[in-house]
């Protein structure tokens, strides 16, 4: 069902790139990795991590091997730490989805699909295996109608039903442990020296599990799970509650994925702003964030703007405020370009 994001190709090209004696390392433990012998694949990478415990690529290739190896729980381990250090790449993310899928947590691996999107719209496996999570959940949905109404004669939810299966069905392969078969590979962080990413094509709307041709094709699913929002001001609004959401939650990584990579740094560096938030985040023992009276303005297909009276309560702490959001449209995403308070 799902795609698995590997290290296998970028690695090669990361690897030209570095120290001989650093490259042979690597590169012999990715080497392993793909002729199955694990064990001594996961030597190679814990040597290589006992002298660059940072790096990505070798921690990337660590959570692989976790998860040949049926150890999802490691191997969820290394790719959520993996998304701390380096929101900015999605394939940690990807790779987080499928081994929640796997365990049936359909509801964290949409949430870390739309994780990966945010961080680059452009990402086309994500989209794609978040067309098969949405299949699945709304498999599972109409599962749970016809179960809750036995009785129940309404042809058009068993059609439903039966066009969702037969979609999902011939898309899916067996839970727990990913295969090699459908894996890509990593492009390296921002951070790191400029590498070539491999990077599948732009997709502009998620992309729908679309079965094997057949001389007599069943006709699509009457319930769309890709069509996107006509109303721009719906989606910035949405937008804004989703990021008041996650600011609540205490959820940085999320909270700070909605900021466009234009967003305009009140003063120092982006990476100082966003250490900056991060604690700022961390320390109350609870945060609530209400958002009052929204008026959305769009400019254009790409520009809006939202202001709203902003109740911020967390310990010992009580704030009303006029805040503005400019958002941008960044490849159908609304991420924020500007914020300001005040009137």
């Amino acid at each position: 069902m799902l795609k698995l994001f590997s290290s296998a190709a970028a690695l090669g090209i990361l690897l030209a790139l570095t120290i001989p004696a650093q490259a042979d390392d690597l590169q012999d433990a990715n080497k392993l990795f793909k002729q199955g012998e694990h064990a001594q694949a996961m030597e190679k990478v814990n040597a290589y991590l006992a002298t660059k415990p940072k790096d990505a690529q070798a921690r990337f290739l660590k959570g692989l091997i976790f998860a040949e190896q049926g150890n999802t729980t490691d191997a969820i381990t290394v790719f959520n730490n993996l998304t701390q250090d380096y929101p900015e790449l999605p394939e940690p993310y990807n790779n987080l989805a499928v081994l929640y899928a796997g365990q049936g947590q359909y509801e964290k691996a949409k949430e870390e699909l739309e994780m990966a999107i945010r961080t680059n719209p452009s990402y086309a496996t994500a989209h794609e295996n978040l067309g098969d999570i949405y299949a699945k959940m709304a498999s599972q949905a109409y599962d749970r109608a016809l179960q809750l109404e036995k009785s129940n004669t309404n042809s058009n939810t068993k059609t439903k039903l039966a066009l969702i299966h037969e979609l999902f069905g011939k898309n899916t392969r067996t839970a727990g442990k990913p295969t090699n078969t459908a894996m890509a590979e990593i492009a390296p962080p921002a951070t790191t020296p400029a590498v070539p990413a491999v990077t599948p094509p732009a997709a502009s709307t998620v992309a729908a599990v679309t079965p094997a041709a057949k001389p007599a094709e069943p006709p699509k699913p009457a319930v769309a799970v890709t069509a996107p929002s006509a109303d721009p001001s719906a989606e910035v609004l949405k937008s804004t509650k989703e990021w008041a959401a996650a600011w609540s939650a205490k959820n940085s990584r999320k909270y700070l994925a909605f900021y466009a990579k234009e967003f305009k740094v009140p003063g120092g560096s982006r990476k100082a702003w966003e250490a900056q938030r991060k604690a700022r985040i961390a320390a109350p023992k609870s945060i609530r964030v209400e958002i009052h009276d929204p008026k959305v303005k769009v400019a254009d297909a790409k520009h809006a703007s939202i202001t709203f009276r902003q109740t911020y309560h967390a310990t010992r702490l009580n704030v009303v405020s006029i805040k503005t959001i400019d958002w941008l449209n960044v490849d159908g995403q609304w991420l924020i370009a500007e914020e300001r308070s005040g009137r």
